[in-house]
């Protein structure tokens, strides 16, 4: 191997809500990809700049200044290729679109240091290991199904990156939730670290958190349930989880934010038995849009939903059919 390291340049922008804080905290939420630890590290190094200004760690900001990293990672210290099956959707010298099944991680961490969407990106397409994060533009939860992209050089992964920032890429999510919806609605509440339960996000106090948005549309009533459909604004981490949650339509199936579980009143067996057996939450990406990179054309993907979660809703369903429209509750 005769490169030995990779050289990582981006560009964040601070977003005014997230003034007043500390520098490396700042840093640590709009360099995400990254350990806190590195991020102080570059910072001190002054490889991570304010402006084009060498800052201590502990400097609040206020909004609106320019962060710059200029860093070189360590090859020793990157990812291992493993062949871990992809399924890609679509492909070209730019973008890989990939339907992503539930159950595998996307990026390693800790608990997790392989076996990731990530390790296998590097596996398939080798000239990833020289473009930041093997080209991963967004993620998806270990357990959400669907739809990502990923980034094949540097300059894609830019683009790709500025268009979930200034939001004009286009993610749509089928979710099934608990509870029966009388509409659809927009969530606008901001997110942030839960306060006790550090794998948990929360709805944070007013002035607090990260603009976080998310509408969502009633797309069918059963009984007890409601499938919905969601459209994220923002991307933050377990912001659709986090949303439908604080309105109390939490996700069927979500170890996190669903409580203990609560089993409807007058449920079918048959119901019953397929709440039990669904072990994850219900969420999947299932439409995609964004603007080539290269071309720029509009793209769009759609993709199926997965059998587990399409076997849920043939049970709820015909349910339904036996009760009557949803309507009628």
């Amino acid at each position: 191997m005769t490169d030995t390291s990779d050289s990582i340049k981006e560009t964040k922008i601070v977003p005014f809500e997230m003034g007043n804080k500390r520098f490396d905290q700042i840093a640590a939420e709009l360099f995400a990809d990254f350990s806190r630890s590195r991020i102080q590290t570059w910072i001190k190094e002054g490889r991570l700049t304010v402006d084009g200004q060498t800052k201590k760690t502990k400097d609040k900001l206020v909004g609106g200044e320019t962060l710059l990293l200029d860093a070189v990672l360590e090859q020793e210290e990157r990812w291992q290729a493993e062949p871990i099956e992809l399924d890609v959707v679509y492909q070209d010298d730019d973008i890989i679109v990939l339907n992503k099944p539930a159950g595998l991680v996307v990026h390693p961490g800790a608990g997790t240091p392989s076996g990731t969407v990530l390790n296998g990106l590097l596996h398939r397409y080798p000239e990833l290991a020289s473009v930041p994060r093997a080209g991963i533009v967004h993620r998806l939860d270990k357990d959400t199904t669907g739809l990502m992209v990923v980034a094949r050089n540097l300059q894609a992964q830019t683009k790709l990156s500025a268009q979930l920032q200034d939001r004009s890429m286009g993610r749509e999510y089928t979710a099934i939730c608990m509870g029966t919806m009388t509409g659809g609605g927009v969530v606008d509440a901001p997110i942030d670290r839960h306060p006790k339960h550090r794998t948990k996000m929360a709805v944070a106090p007013e002035g607090m958190g990260r603009d976080s948005v998310t509408h969502y549309r009633v797309e069918q009533r059963f009984r007890n349930h409601t499938l919905v459909r969601c459209k994220l604004e923002t991307g933050r981490t377990h912001q659709i989880r986090v949303h439908l949650s604080h309105i109390g339509y939490p996700l069927v199936g979500d170890p996190l934010y669903a409580g203990r579980s609560r089993l409807p009143k007058g449920v079918t067996a048959e119901v019953l038995k397929a709440l039990k057996d669904f072990k994850r939450q219900a969420l999947h990406a299932g439409y995609l849009e964004l603007v080539h990179p290269a071309s720029d054309e509009l793209m769009n993907w759609e993709a199926d939903l997965p059998d587990d979660l399409q076997q849920l809703l043939d049970v709820m369903y015909a349910e339904l059919e036996l009760y009557g429209s949803g309507d009628d509750f």
